[in-house]
């Protein structure tokens, strides 16, 4: 049997999923909504349970009723015999994050239950929280020996940690390096959402099963790429979180470069979650890293007119809210060709996309673009050119595309981003999890930016423009 069917069968085990802040937003949003998704489908394993762990106090139907409520069930959407039984599986085990004894007590707890159940189960860690708790959860775990799996081989243990992964270089060497100090890779599953998107998921299916494509993948054919993360929506009431952090760490160090290495990346081996990933960080090692003299050139820096004014948000604060980077990739396959990534808040439209301009030598007028959409109305379109009716030799441009709505299997078929990254963790696939030399390799980029931009104007904008200058 191999390893990876091995996993896949361990999966079916009894399993523990604990999800330490399960009071907070992400909790409430993205977790609990995704566990009763998966279990309406039947894809947990028969025999599971899911502990939240908090500071706050409650008794078990108090837990329960506060569960129910942050489901945000819609008429319809689940039968009722199911949210029941999901929440049958659910307990709560109360304690501050720093306090040795909860974890004592949460110790004893997955021991009762293991006896329960007769066998030693899965154990699968979350951490709901804030990034500033990760190190004191991380050392208590092993302090109670919670990151140590039991001794058969059906009893796994792993960790999730959702983004951002430190808020510079140095942070996230440490906290990789405690991390590796307590678990190994194979147990350690880094969230970066956007990876689980299925339209990101389709980039590789349309490089590479395509061979009308891949052979255009290079700088002979492409002109340049342009990474786009728009809002229309500004901090909303997240400028405490948001202004030490800035569009650039927030989500330029993750969103952006992982859309970009899925749209650079040299064809993998297999499709196996370590080849993936591997290709996927070489190329992020390969970014040209910034110097102080181009700054100027190729980066852009802006704030939205009345960021100041949020709550939360410093009144001097010269946090960028906007930025657009040129950059390009060192090796043969991308050489000289320029990489536009750009992200903004308070924008005229909410929109994700990888524009692939096609070279032209003939007229600048008529050139070939390649759209992956991520979100909304997700898909697919090329931008090329017919002749148009009549005596003379005219082109117009028309689009050929493929939209995910307009095809009833991806709808039916497709998990929601949280969905799929519980489940791969689960199975034990790290396929859409970063691995430690992408986040080494984004962060040297963005550290390269973030190190040399201070002098450089920090350019205000008006609310809903199309484009900042």
């Amino acid at each position: 049997m191999s390893e990876t069917e091995s996993e896949a069968i361990s999966a079916l085990y009894p399993t523990v999923f604990v999800i330490f802040g399960i009071t907070g937003d992400l909790a409430s949003r993205k977790l609990l909504p995704a566990l009763l998704a998966l279990y309406s489908k039947k894809m947990l394993p028969p025999r599971f349970a899911v502990i939240g762990f908090s500071r706050r106090t409650f008794n078990r139907e108090e837990f329960r009723e506060l569960i129910r409520g942050r489901l945000n069930i819609r008429p319809g959407q689940f039968k009722e015999e199911d949210v029941k039984h999901f929440l049958d599986h659910m307990s709560y085990e109360q304690g501050l994050f720093n306090n040795e004894e909860a974890y004592e007590r949460l110790a004893t707890k997955l021991k009762e239950i293991d006896t329960e159940w007769g066998q030693c189960s899965n154990k699968l860690f979350h951490l709901s929280v804030p990034p500033n708790l990760y190190e004191g959860i991380l050392n208590r775990l092993a302090q109670s020996k919670l990151n140590i799996p039991c001794a058969d081989q059906t009893g796994w243990t792993r960790i999730l940690i959702e983004k951002p992964f430190g808020n510079n270089i140095e942070v996230a060497r440490s906290l990789d390096k405690l991390l590796g100090s307590l678990f190994k890779e194979k147990q350690i599953f880094r969230i970066d959402h956007y990876l689980a998107k299925e339209a990101l998921q389709n980039i590789i299916a349309f490089r590479f099963a395509n061979s009308i494509f891949e052979p255009l993948w290079c700088r002979k054919y492409i002109e340049k790429l342009h990474v786009q993360l728009l809002e229309k929506e500004g901090v909303d009431g997240r400028g405490a979180f948001y202004d030490p952090l800035g569009a650039l760490k927030d989500v330029g160090q993750n969103h952006i470069l992982q859309m970009l290495s899925l749209i650079t990346m040299e064809r993998p081996k297999s499709y196996s979650g370590d080849n993936i990933r591997r290709e996927r960080a070489c190329v992020l090692a390969r970014l040209f890293v910034m110097k102080r003299c181009l700054i100027d050139a190729m980066v852009l820096k802006g704030q939205y007119r009345g960021y100041l004014g949020e709550n939360g948000v410093s009144r001097e604060s010269k946090t960028e809210t906007y930025f657009r980077v040129k950059t390009f990739i060192r090796n043969a396959r991308w050489r000289n060709v320029p990489i536009y990534l750009e992200s903004g808040k308070s924008l005229r439209e909410t929109k994700t996309a990888i524009d692939v301009y096609f070279k032209n030598n003939k007229s600048e007028n008529e050139q070939n673009i390649l759209t992956f959409r991520v979100q909304p109305n997700e898909g697919i379109k090329i931008k090329f050119f017919v002749k148009s009716p009549g005596y003379e030799w005219k082109s117009e441009p028309k689009t050929l595309k493929f939209e995910y709505i307009e095809s009833p299997t991806f709808m039916s078929n497709a998990m929601n981003d949280y969905e799929r990254l519980i489940h791969d963790a689960f199975v034990g696939d790290q396929t859409l999890f970063a691995s430690t030399e992408e986040i080494m390799a984004s962060w040297r980029f963005v550290t390269s930016i973030i190190e040399n931009w201070e002098n450089l104007p920090l350019v205000i904008y008006e609310k809903g423009v199309r484009e900042v200058e």
